[in-house]
């Protein structure tokens, strides 16, 4: 496993992190599969793991709040979110700050997440949704500058919106944000435009979430691939979205060099760029985990690959179904 400093914060994390979301949530979620995954994670070196209450209402959180207390002699890094108060997914601009962020509730859910982790602190505490819209309104960053005091959190970030890579930029220069979660892959490599370069400037961590696009870049899933009731996913890939997903997946298909899957070539795309902290794949499977951090190794794919793969970016916006 290769480590990457975490900008300011200092830390080193693993390249490879940990998405728990499919802990809870998900239809299939299994408690007990899903200790010895994040335990086979945290031997192969896995120090970051990314979480938030709205998984399953706290009970992701849990889960790694039992990683950590089984792990005593390792150091892992724990991030979680904040859920907006309306408990809307994502932000629109007409959501008022005060029906998403104010204080009271940010520090309600910070103490919630700290119980579930049964912790004192927690590493990284986030916004799990954001619109620029609130950025300049001094109670959240007071509730961040009190938070810190107390020792109830180590570093501040923002999860950003779907396919709104820049609707942050604005709470990034007031300087209180020390992280940022964007959906970063072959398809989404807007990031790069604007968010990448402040961030280096600046110093604030990057986090790619979403690196297989919710599942299109395993090369799993079909034109006629169905989910359970209940699960997110049928939600998302309703037919104007899985058809165009699956056909940009399908045109890099013979691309894969051999022995690799599509899976492995989608996470060293992303490993490829130097202003990525790390990268939270879900891995729910211990073979995930197996096979998602052996991308970790330094090597990545080659140049002609990596310009090829460059050509396939999507640019998307956000529609109904983006959520």
């Amino acid at each position: 496993m290769k480590y990457r400093r975490f900008g300011r914060t200092n830390w080193q994390v693993s390249e490879i992190g940990y998405g728990m979301w499919g802990m809870a949530g998900w239809t299939e979620s299994d408690d007990a599969q899903s200790a010895k995954s994040l335990d086979l994670a945290v031997e192969n070196g896995v120090n970051f793991f990314d979480t938030a209450w709205g998984y399953g209402e706290g009970h992701s959180e849990e889960l790694l709040g039992q990683l950590v207390r089984r792990h005593p002699n390792k150091k892992i890094y724990t991030a979680s979110k904040i859920p907006p108060k309306n408990f809307q997914w994502p932000a629109k601009p007409e959501y008022s700050f005060d029906d998403s962020y104010p204080t009271a509730h940010i520090i309600e859910y910070t103490e919630k997440t700290l119980k579930n982790l049964n912790l004192e602190q927690i590493d990284l505490m986030q916004f799990h949704t954001w619109d620029d819209g609130w950025s300049n309104r001094e109670e959240w960053q007071r509730a961040i500058e009190d938070l810190k005091a107390s020792g109830k959190i180590a570093a501040m970030g923002i999860s950003v919106n779907r396919w709104e890579p820049t609707n942050g930029i604005i709470a990034l220069k007031t300087g209180l944000i020390d992280s940022v979660q964007v959906i970063y892959n072959i398809f989404d490599q807007a990031p790069e435009d604007e968010l990448f370069p402040l961030c280096e400037k600046m110093d604030i961590a990057t986090i790619a979430r979403v690196p297989f696009d919710e599942g299109t870049l395993t090369g799993n899933i079909t034109k006629e691939s169905t989910w359970p009731e209940g699960d997110w996913r049928g939600t998302y890939f309703v037919p104007e979205n899985l058809i165009p997903s699956v056909e940009h997946a399908d045109k890099l298909r013979p691309l894969i060099p051999e022995h690799m899957t599509m899976a492995e070539m989608a996470l060293r795309f992303i490993t490829m760029n130097k202003n990525v902290g790390t990268i939270i794949p879900g891995m729910r499977k211990e073979r995930n985990v197996l096979a998602n951090t052996a991308t970790s190794d330094g090597q990545g794919i080659s140049k002609e690959l990596y310009n090829e793969l460059r050509s396939h970016r999507w640019d998307r916006v956000p529609t109904s179904w983006s959520q």
